[in-house]
């Protein structure tokens, strides 16, 4: 009757329940208190694999910081199953050329699934692959993007007939050329990128009237129409903190109270996404302050983090859930991010009484330097990606079985 059948106590209709979950081609076909015959046993909490909608893998083109393989890997540590790719690549992602060929090059590497963004200059929308799974559009510079400002409304009409996320690294360029003097340390980068360049942005992203736009990385609440997204990175660290250049990112760590407002807007449900923004650098790129290039990677402790705030009864179980399981796989029509019939067998184990603290040592990215360094997390025990095991008892199993989103079965 069913491929594979996993027992376990499962998150389903919210709260945990024992199951057995009847699995057919990587996707749950029956969902039942007992199901006869051979099953996987699942040990502690069981919940669907999480949804990271914004990584910098650096492949193609800067693959000694990080290429698909050793990001993916990081990814499903992690407990994510899938990932989508900003275009901010040494050549940029802004047609269907360089797509398709990042396309190539990534594919054969993955290990969870994944999704690609394009890049929205202004004037390229004719040009922009139809496959992407997403836009970014850059407003202000920033690593391997110089910012853009003139939109023209074919061209958003154009964006909006494609019915993908459209997502703003929300700093304007103007106001960043303003403020642009020399920082030495955190609190001085805060400075020369604050949060009116933001603010700016965000205004001048909402007048443009896009269908499903998404804030990226805010460093303090804003209201606007848009899905507004955060990161661990600003929720949990300040620009007190003795952090260096590994604490260097766009849009900077803000002051320990607008960092405490973020968490305090964020446990109160005002986020609809958490994603990592997970942007590694090589040790040399992160020297001397003034000249480091900004990047903080998270993609493997992302969900740990905010598992060990909700073990500590900091953030709502529900707003965890939500932020950064459910909501990101709906924010792309997967049919990920719930435990139901009809979609995939995406399932992460955690143990709640397995708190440990952060080694960045032990972490996966090519480059392991993380400002989390000694944090508190709760990293999944097992992971599984549309059925087959990936991760178990926290030692990989499989090989490269990540695949494209585009040929993953679509939502009905």
């Amino acid at each position: 009757m069913y491929d594979q059948v996993f027992s376990g106590r499962f998150l389903y209709r919210g709260s945990f329940q024992e199951l057995d979950i009847g699995v057919n081609n990587g996707i749950i076909s029956g969902i039942k208190k007992h199901i006869p015959g051979e099953r996987k046993i699942l040990k502690h909490a069981v919940m669907p694999a999480g949804t990271d909608t914004h990584v910098h893998f650096r492949d193609p083109g800067e693959t000694d910081k990080e290429d698909f393989a050793t990001g993916t890997i990081s990814a499903v540590y992690g407990g994510t199953s899938t990932i989508f790719d900003m275009p901010n690549n040494r050549v940029k992602i802004d047609n269907y050329s360089a797509y398709s060929d990042k396309l190539g090059i990534v594919k054969r590497k993955a290990f969870c699934d994944f999704g690609l963004y394009s890049m929205f200059t202004g004037n390229n929308a004719q040009v922009i692959s139809k496959e992407s799974s997403g836009i970014k559009i850059y407003m202000g510079e920033t690593t391997n993007a110089a910012g853009t400002s003139g939109f023209s409304e074919s061209g958003i009409e154009a964006i909006n007939t494609m019915n993908i996320p459209v997502v703003f690294h929300a700093e304007d360029g103007k106001c960043l050329e303003i403020h642009n003097k020399i920082a030495r340390n955190l609190k001085e980068y805060s400075a020369i990128r604050p949060e009116e360049c933001e603010d700016v942005a965000i205004k001048n992203a909402t007048d443009m009237h896009f269908n499903r736009g998404v804030i990226t990385h805010m460093t303090h609440s804003v209201d606007t129409p848009y899905a507004k997204e955060v990161t661990p990175h600003h929720l949990l660290l300040n620009y007190d903190m003795p952090l260096g250049s590994y604490g260097k990112v766009n849009p900077p760590l803000r002051s320990p109270e607008t960092q405490q407002n973020l968490l305090h807007s964020y446990t109160g449900g005002s986020f609809a996404v958490v994603s990592s923004d997970h942007a590694p650098h090589v040790q040399g790129d992160k020297g001397e302050f003034e000249f480091a290039r900004s990047g903080i990677i998270g993609v493997e402790t992302r969900i740990p983090l905010i598992l060990a705030l909700v073990q500590k009864k900091i953030v709502p179980f529900d707003v965890f859930y939500k932020t950064c399981i459910l909501n990101p796989a709906r924010m792309f029509s997967l049919r990920k991010g719930e435990i139901d019939t009809g979609n995939y067998a995406d399932f992460i184990t955690v143990d709640f009484s397995s708190m440990e603290r952060i080694n960045d040592y032990r972490l996966h990215s090519k480059n392991p330097g993380s400002p989390f360094n000694g944090f508190d997390a709760i990293f999944p025990e097992d992971v599984i990606i549309r059925g087959g095991s990936v991760i178990e008892r926290r030692e990989l199993v499989n090989d490269r079985s990540g695949k494209y989103v585009e040929d993953l079965e679509p939502l009905k």
